[in-house]
């Protein structure tokens, strides 16, 4: 069988306030054209399809044109979960249309599969975080958590597992609950796993909303479902191996740079071939950088414009750093501006007497509760305790967790 692992699309996505809508239309053409030349079986997506719960019009427009043409008259299976920017019951909506077409939405950790034909293909069997699905005379059984939030995830605990477990860590719980599902794979058939959740050891970008908080809920690699062949992964942004000695463990990473802290690597998909008992067999196949994101460091004004004329005519964005010991006025502002076009940010980096650097303060690459310790310790110059920020931590995944 011939796998192909993608996530966090966030399309409908913004970058400072600039639509990232006309990429994304030449992510998804170029995407359909490299399920089709590989001869693809099953196409995973991992969460993070759009980028908030109420995505614009032409996103969803963008989302349903994508499956129609991957799906190709249920030519092949789409297995897809939501992820923490999702609207769960928004995204599954279309459902009992989409099995006519091989396209299996998931919107929760208990989620269900309908038995029955999809597509040109099958599920054989299914129940609460499972199914089991026949292509072309392979079957492969796949454990399936959507985004599981602790809300959502202690919904299902209460209901599967017994008392003195409920006490365990946010990981203890999700690995009693993979040890239980992995029971449903077989010698005989092809085991996967897809989650949307953050791994221990994984390497976070400023684009991904946190939903560990501190650790809270984050999880531990040992209680992944292990007997897994391959564990298909979304939410982290850069793509990578969480290092394993008895599964491939995977982040697809999302397909286009969402923010500067993504320039210094390349975005792909990976797809995997596999057969029952075997080691996954995974390649990597890249994808077209439409338009970079630039980071543009300049010792003075009549650099950055300079800059700026010489790469009038080229496709990016751009975040300017100058060194100045004033701030910038608006006229040059304007000059900058008006020879190129996409300019994001324009932040001055003011040098003292003694030439050393002070920049602005940048939230963006602080987690939440980093964020609130700096703002605790401004207003009483002390450290919040422990106890006062596992109570800040409780109180924002109750509020947060959903979202």
């Amino acid at each position: 069988m011939r796998i192909l692992h993608t996530s966090d699309w966030h399309l409908g996505k913004n970058l400072e306030n600039a639509s990232r809508m006309d990429e994304q239309e030449k992510f998804i053409n170029d995407f359909v054209h490299i399920v089709e030349e590989n001869n693809i079986d099953m196409v995973i997506i991992a969460g993070d399809i759009y980028d908030n719960s109420n995505p614009p019009a032409r996103a969803e427009k963008m989302f349903y044109r994508a499956l129609k043409e991957i799906a190709n008259e249920g030519k092949r299976i789409i297995l897809i979960i939501s992820g923490n920017h999702d609207n769960p019951e928004r995204l599954v909506a279309a459902s009992p249309l989409a099995y006519e077409q091989g396209i299996i939405l998931l919107d929760l950790p208990k989620s269900c599969a309908t038995v029955g034909q999809c597509g040109k293909h099958k599920i054989v069997d299914a129940g609460e975080g499972y199914l089991e699905v026949e292509i072309n005379k392979e079957r492969a059984v796949i454990i399936t958590m959507p985004y599981p939030s602790e809300k959502r995830l202690n919904e299902v605990i209460y209901e599967s597992i017994e008392d003195e477990d409920r006490q365990k860590t946010y990981s203890g719980k999700l690995g009693e609950l993979f040890k239980e599902l992995s029971l449903k794979y077989r010698e005989d058939t092809i085991n996967l796993a897809v989650s949307h959740l953050f791994v221990i050891g994984g390497e976070e970008s400023a684009s991904e909303r946190s939903i560990q908080l501190g650790g809270s809920l984050a999880v531990w690699a040992s209680d992944l479902p292990l007997k897994a062949q391959y564990i298909a992964l979304g939410h982290l942004h850069r793509p990578q191996e969480i290092k394993n000695n008895s599964t491939k463990i995977v982040y697809s990473g999302s397909p286009l740079q969402y923010s500067k802290s993504e320039i210094g690597y390349s975005k792909c998909c990976y797809i995997v071939d596999i057969e029952a008992g075997e080691e996954a067999k995974v390649d990597k196949i890249l994808f077209n950088n439409y338009k970079p994101i630039e980071v543009w460091k300049c010792n003075h004004v009549d650099e950055a414009i300079e800059r700026c004329r010489e790469n009038s005519e080229r496709e990016i964005w751009v975040y300017l750093e100058i060194k100045t010991d004033k701030y910038i006025n608006q006229e040059d502002i304007k000059t900058m501006k008006s020879l190129k076009k996409d300019i994001l940010e324009i932040k001055p980096v003011i040098q003292s007497e003694n030439d050393e650097e002070q920049e602005s303060y940048d939230i963006s690459e602080k987690k939440i509760d980093e964020l609130f310790k700096d703002f605790y310790y401004k207003q009483r110059e002390v450290n919040p305790t422990k106890e006062l920020m596992e109570l800040f931590l409780h109180i924002v995944n109750d509020e947060g967790g959903e979202n």
